[in-house]
């Protein structure tokens, strides 16, 4: 199989133009499209393992989000937020589906991924025909998100690569048992050596300013308004749960099987927040709720 194609989409926000790089897998002519949307300081090289599966099935495409990794950064760091991503993501589905004769999308999306593709997939007209939701969901527990606008906000910089992946290794132990060829490349993806040598995550750190900005009163009505975005989805849609997942609870879980399209829940064993996808039980979770097989 071919390896990945890095491309890249010129995006617009209100303070100006950005390129979006994407990677793409699998018959670059194969009109059935997978979009896979990554975690808020990840990048779109998480999904080579589950591209690789199913590219005999699909053109799977994995942009990096404004603001991360080969991406372009934001003139106006309070725009990193799910409006202008799901901006950004239909130019980039308009671009890969151009001259195919299918204009929709398979979606799969981790944490921040799945609130850019929840919030897509309830518009009406949406590309969005089926949606994999990776352990996130309209209410999301306040600890957590404290815990993560804290993580982004810390311009770390460290003196050799080993460091910085340890970093990334013990602030990621929630993902799960990993070989550590697995943690090296869950590392490797997001950082980067600057010309000094030192090492650093490989984002923008504006990224933190949103989460600073939130107040009790505005976390409340995002909650709304996620709620009344999941109540619209009309497309068939996996929920993914890990068993020990700080940011989706149980309850919140059982609410979204219950309600609005009525998500098929999955829970991961012995994993927090979130599941990475690079183990073959649970690819083959994914496989099933989007190919059937």
């Amino acid at each position: 199989m071919s390896e990945a194609r890095i491309k890249s989409v010129q995006c617009m926000s209100p303070a100006g133009l950005h390129q979006m790089s994407y990677k793409e897998w699998g018959d670059a002519a194969n009109p059935r499209v997978l979009v896979c949307v990554h975690g808020v300081t990840r990048v779109g090289d998480d999904f080579d393992h589950l591209a690789r599966a199913l590219a005999g099935y699909y053109r799977v495409v994995a942009p990096d989000v404004v603001g991360r990794g080969r991406s372009g950064r934001l003139a106006n760091p309070q725009l990193y937020r799910v409006p202008q991503y799901v901006s950004d993501m239909v130019t980039l589905i308009a671009r890969v589906t151009a001259g195919n004769g299918n204009d929709g999308v398979d979606w799969f999306g981790t944490s921040m991924g799945g609130l850019i593709g929840l919030a897509l997939a309830s518009l009406p007209g949406t590309p969005v025909r089926k949606l994999v939701l990776n352990d996130i969901g309209p209410t999301l527990d306040p600890a957590a998100l404290l815990r993560i606008g804290d993580y982004i906000g810390q311009e770390l910089r460290f003196p050799t690569y080993a460091a910085a992946a340890q970093f990334v290794r013990e602030v990621s132990q929630s993902f799960g048992e990993h070989t550590e060829a697995e943690w090296d490349k869950l590392a490797r993806d997001v950082l980067r050596q600057e010309a000094d040598g030192q090492w650093v995550r490989h984002y923008d750190m504006g990224l933190a300013l949103p989460f600073r900005s939130a107040t009790p009163e505005s976390t409340r009505a995002d909650e709304a308004m996620l709620w009344a975005a999941y109540d619209a989805i009309g497309c068939p849609t996996l929920l993914v749960r890990g068993e020990h997942s700080d940011l989706l609870s149980r309850a919140t879980a059982a609410s979204m099987a219950a309600r609005g399209p009525h998500a098929q829940l999955v829970e991961i064993p012995g994993v927090g927040h979130a599941p990475t996808f690079i183990h073959d039980d649970q690819i083959a979770v994914a496989r099933q709720f989007l190919i059937g097989t």
